[in-house]
């Protein structure tokens, strides 16, 4: 097994604070899918968004994540039980989970090996879920500076596995029935300061900031908020969701 790539744990809190949230739709879609839901397992689960998300509409949950900071910062919640473990090796017994969620995090893990313990640890028939979201959308002038910070300053800091998250993981093997997901997106209404707080948890930002010593996100907010306005002002922030969603064999 690869050593496990870190990119949040030195900023879990901020992250837990300033990171969007799934769309309720999406988890009452899952709902409708996994008969019967019992137990899930959300890997990779960060600061438990989509775990407490799960255990709101009464399921329990095991929510995983190698970062014990991570865990630290994670939303607590008494219908989920979170665990420092890896993606690729976790402590469920065989075919014990009806629904396994990767909310964000599937471009970090090592897939083959993942994908065995996912066919492992899901009952027949159980259902896994992979989504990430992509490059958010607020207005065209709010984009063209987005576009100049995300390609032109941060460009060189992104890690490769990102273009997995910007292509939706369509290009990724997948190797479960496949199940047809709706078109989703995740909304936030944010003033600047909100959306800028979201941006400096970027991963290419952490590395550039940590390389160079420059808060690029800071660096560029005399632009954002030209293009902004007054930065109290709240304006509607979109991000689609690519996923992938299937079955395991009965």
């Amino acid at each position: 097994m690869s050593a496990f790539k870190d990119h949040f744990s030195g900023h879990a809190a901020h992250y837990s604070a300033a990171r969007p949230g799934y769309p309720e739709a999406l988890f009452d879609w899952l709902v409708t899918i996994t008969d019967p839901l019992q137990l899930a397992w959300d890997v990779g689960c960060g600061n438990g968004q989509a775990a407490t998300a799960l255990a709101e509409r009464l399921v329990a949950v095991q929510a995983t994540d190698p970062s014990a900071a991570q865990i630290a910062a994670a939303h607590a919640h008494p219908g989920v039980r979170y665990l420092i473990e890896p993606a690729e090796q976790s402590s469920l017994p065989d075919a014990s989970v009806d629904l396994i969620t990767v909310a964000q995090a599937l471009h970090w893990f090592e897939h083959p090996s993942f994908f065995a313990e996912a066919r492992r640890v899901l009952r027949p028939g159980g259902v896994i879920a992979a989504w990430s979201y992509g490059l958010c959308r607020v207005s065209a002038r709010v984009d063209r500076v987005f576009a100049h910070l995300y390609d032109d300053v941060l460009g060189p800091y992104w890690p490769p596995e990102r273009r997995m998250v910007e292509n939706g993981y369509r290009e990724l093997e997948f190797p479960f029935e496949e199940i047809k997901a709706p078109g989703l997106a995740m909304h936030c209404e944010w003033t600047l300061p909100q959306y800028l707080a979201y941006l400096a948890t970027w991963s290419a930002s952490q590395r550039h900031l940590k390389a160079t010593g420059v808060d690029a996100v800071q660096q560029e907010a005399e632009s954002f908020a030209k293009a902004w306005g007054d930065p109290s002002r709240i304006r509607a922030v979109r991000w689609p969701l690519g996923m992938r969603v299937g079955r395991s064999a009965s």
